[in-house]
């Protein structure tokens, strides 16, 4: 694979065999992250969990103190009262089954987050099979599927992110641009592992985290250390 020279020059800076405690590894991803945009720092975590069985997801949400630095847009599906508080807490969308065709008949996805209350679910499930594989598909467990769509789109602006095994059994959530600075970004990083942490299921037997790495866009991978937070 082809990397750049200040890719290399980055990389140059990190010892492999070594795993960072948080404020040091953050450091040095904000020193590798040169790209000319800034970059967003994402953070990959392996578990030693078997995500193929129900009693062994991993999945929640969480407000980082810091947000994401990113400008997240929000599909509210509500009615009455519920649409307008969504509206007055800075939804950029909301709707019912105008919002429904909307994306059947103009394959129209311009919004990160879906947010619905429960009587809505009967009209959402319709576009289960377009939401579902794009991650987009409201639910309880995230807090996205509530009676209080106001508060749920409020927090989502804020900076919440959910996290979520993938079928190899790694999260892989944003955690904040490298224009943060590592204070924040560390701030960050802890209050997403004690989630993840605090969401380890009864039936996981062995270790729990395998790896952590945190790498921002174009940046080298830095491993983390975990074994305080465990």
């Amino acid at each position: 694979m082809f990397r750049g020279k200040k890719y290399k020059d980055g990389a140059k800076q990190i010892d492999r065999a070594a795993q960072y405690e948080a404020a040091e590894g953050m450091d040095l991803v904000c020193k590798t992250a040169t790209a000319k945009f800034d970059e967003t720092v994402e953070l990959h975590v392996k578990l030693g969990v078997d995500s193929r069985h129900a009693d062994q997801q991993v999945r929640g949400a969480i407000v980082l103190p810091h947000g994401t630095g990113k400008t997240v847009r929000v599909l509210v599906f509500a009615k009455g009262d519920k649409a307008d508080a969504a509206r007055e807490a800075g939804a950029d969308y909301v709707g019912d089954m105008d919002m429904v065709e909307k994306i059947q008949k103009e394959n129209w996805f311009d919004f990160d987050v879906v947010v619905a209350s429960p009587d809505m679910m009967g009209v959402v499930g319709r576009l289960g099979k377009v939401l579902g594989p794009k991650g987009l598909m409201p639910s309880p467990k995230a807090g996205t599927v509530t009676p209080d769509v106001a508060k749920a789109v409020k927090e989502v602006k804020a900076g919440k992110i959910e996290y979520r095994l993938d079928k190899t059994n790694i999260i892989h959530c944003p955690i904040g641009k490298a224009s943060f600075g590592p204070e924040k970004l560390t701030e960050n990083f802890n209050a997403i592992m004690g989630a993840i942490v605090k969401a380890k299921p009864a039936s996981a037997k062995g270790q729990y985290i395998k790896s952590c790495v945190v790498a921002s866009t174009m940046g080298p991978g830095v491993k983390m250390s975990t074994a305080k937070m465990v």
